[in-house]
């Protein structure tokens, strides 16, 4: 717990954990599981007790997921649930946390169609969380990020390894090397005919033209997340995507670039995160909430 600070199990009264930061000490990389802690803002979304969708810790009482994940359902937070700190599905180990869901705020112009804009949802907690080296705040992009074509970012879920194939037993986290994808060739890939561009412009695309690699059916709401400067940022929201892992086909997701200043609106003490500048000194959460110190 050293390597923590004072603010573990101390109450959210004093500052939070620097966003993007992993505390672990092993990091093996270079299978498609992940390991223990390596992305300790995922948490998984679920239904009746069962995995439903992904989502990224923003605060103690703050998750971002996929809208779509909560069609039909938007009355019934009591449906759902939220698993933090786990690594393993099937094994969450006691030092994860579950939570009950307060309740679901999706983004105004979302529309409920698949493949819709503003794909994105805000999830209150029923009750603040306790942020240990398994349970950590993400960062959101400041204004300074732009992410060119070719960016190496990494998605992360529990969903389906195949079309219709589920995650087998003990459900360890996946994750995927992904590059970000140019928007027009996007465009032209999922062009449908005149006036019929379903890439809008808060859409990111994400993957590998010739398939084989992608995110698929239980990972939507998960995170797109790019390191910058030491910290990983949300990029993007895992929203659609015509198939899984199907040629010319790839990942498309949610900017949050896009929809920042919404997310600022609602949730507070969200750290954002950008190119570091001259000193390298970086923004303070919004809302006047105290940046946790850079390691």
């Amino acid at each position: 717990w050293a390597e923590l600070g004072v603010w573990v199990g101390l109450g959210s009264s004093l500052v939070p954990p620097a966003c993007g930061k992993p505390q672990q000490l092993n990091r093996v990389v270079g299978g498609e599981d992940s390991t223990d802690s390596e992305w300790p803002w995922i948490v998984s979304i679920q239904k009746n007790g069962t995995h439903h969708c992904a989502g990224s810790l923003l605060t103690s009482r703050w998750v971002i997921t996929a809208a779509h994940c909560f069609k039909d359902n938007l009355n019934k937070p009591s449906l759902f649930s939220v698993l933090l700190g786990a690594w393993q599905l099937g094994n969450p180990g006691s030092r994860s946390q579950k939570v009950g869901v307060a309740w679901v705020q999706p983004h105004p112009v979302y529309s409920w169609k698949e493949g819709a804009r503003a794909d994105i949802a805000l999830v209150r907690l029923e009750r603040s969380i306790q942020f240990s080296e398994r349970v950590l705040p993400i960062c959101l992009p400041d204004a300074s990020i732009h992410l060119p074509p070719n960016t190496h970012c990494w998605i992360s879920g529990w969903g389906s390894i195949q079309d219709g194939v589920p995650l087998p037993h003990p459900q360890t986290l996946q994750k995927l090397k992904v590059p970000i994808i140019d928007s027009e060739v996007c465009s032209h890939l999922y062009w449908r005919g005149a006036g019929q561009g379903p890439i809008t412009e808060d859409m990111l695309c994400a993957g590998y033209l010739e398939g084989e690699r992608d995110a698929c059916l239980g990972d939507s709401g998960g995170p797109l997340m790019c390191q910058v400067d030491g910290a990983w940022l949300l990029a993007g929201i895992i929203s659609w995507g015509e198939g899984c892992a199907e040629r010319n086909r790839p990942g498309v997701y949610i900017s949050l670039s896009a929809h920042r200043s919404w997310v600022e609106k609602i949730v507070q003490g969200v750290q954002l995160r950008g190119r570091a500048q001259g000193g390298g000194a970086l923004r303070a959460p919004s809302q006047g909430s105290g940046a946790a110190a850079r390691s």
